[in-house]
């Protein structure tokens, strides 16, 4: 079988970087390029941070582009405070020697998907959607021309991990995932609902490092320092590893389940500002545009990134 093409648009962010690593080191994935976005830390950083994972992962093949420093609207907030100053804090790694790619990411999303077959490119979001929605509002007939798009993002049952209404990826830019949420391209939905169940309890952080390899080494210092703000904020062994779950959606998608949902993304209150609206009991009889996953194995998804995470 041929593998899936995705492209991977980012924000890392320790999460990010596992999953950048999971989706290097799994040959079932061919990542065509990786988009940096401005989330977690600035766009200097989280594009320095892609560039530190493929050479992580023996792949500087898989180029890197930097995309929007800010919010299509809103002004940028940032998540220092859970990752620390770099995003990725616990990697003890050189600066990257591979350069940026050429252009701008909303460019190369455009490019890559137009030059494609029809279906052919997934893109995979792990960060705020300003990337995404740049590149659906300069060539309209992106969204028609995707596979799909399988993203982090939202809560409902969760509510918000930065407001008491809101995800931080779907905060940092509601303009944009209105604009993607109403695109109909096809959605895959991987909320706080589902990402709660993923913990990175110190068992599971020793499994990386008993793995006892520098991409072993890397992840667990990373989910070593992650995990502190997470631990402290819910009283809980561990934090969530979230977007390491949308590269294991693709992979193993038996280890989750779901529900078809209409999804709206409020972007006009400030009170409820980045809320995902998901009609989870169909009260609306609006059409679902998102499939809306709740469920997860966790233990069968840290399974999988510790055999990807050891590969490297």
């Amino acid at each position: 079988m041929e593998p899936t093409r995705i492209v991977i648009d980012t924000d890392p962010g320790q999460d990010d970087a596992v999953a950048l690593l999971t989706a290097l080191a799994s040959p079932e994935l061919d990542v065509v390029a990786i988009t940096a976005v401005a989330g977690n830390v600035p766009l200097a950083l989280t594009s320095r941070n892609a560039r530190m994972m493929v050479e992580l992962a023996g792949r500087p093949d898989v180029p890197v582009f930097a995309g929007c420093a800010r919010p299509m609207v809103r002004t940028l907030i940032t998540a220092e405070y859970v990752h620390g100053p770099t995003g990725i804090d616990g990697a003890d790694l050189p600066e990257p020697a591979v350069p940026l790619a050429t252009g701008h990411a909303v460019d190369a999303l455009v490019e890559t998907v137009m030059a494609a077959g029809e279906g052919e490119i997934t893109l995979c979001a792990l960060g705020p959607l300003t990337n995404v929605a740049m590149a659906m509002v300069k060539e309209p007939a992106l969204a028609g021309r995707l596979g799909g798009l399988v993203m982090m993002g939202g809560g409902f049952f969760a509510g918000g991990n930065v407001t008491p209404a809101a995800e931080f990826n779907i905060y940092v830019d509601p303009h944009a995932a209105h604009v993607v949420f109403t695109s109909g391209v096809p959605i895959t939905m991987l909320p706080l609902d589902v990402t709660h169940q993923a913990l990175t309890t110190d068992t599971r952080v020793g499994r990386f490092r008993s793995i006892g390899t520098r991409a072993g080494d890397t992840v667990a210092g990373m989910l070593d320092f992650f995990d502190r703000y997470d631990e402290d904020k819910y009283g809980t062994d561990g934090a969530p590893l979230h977007d390491p779950c949308v590269i294991a959606y693709l992979l193993a998608p038996h280890l989750f389940a779901g529900r078809r949902c209409h999804v709206e993304i409020e972007h006009r209150s400030e009170a409820t500002m980045g809320m995902t609206l998901i009609d989870w009991w169909g009260v609306t009889g609006r059409d679902p545009n998102g499939l809306v996953i709740d469920t997860v194995d966790a233990d069968g998804y840290f399974d999988l990134l510790v055999d990807r995470i050891s590969r490297l």
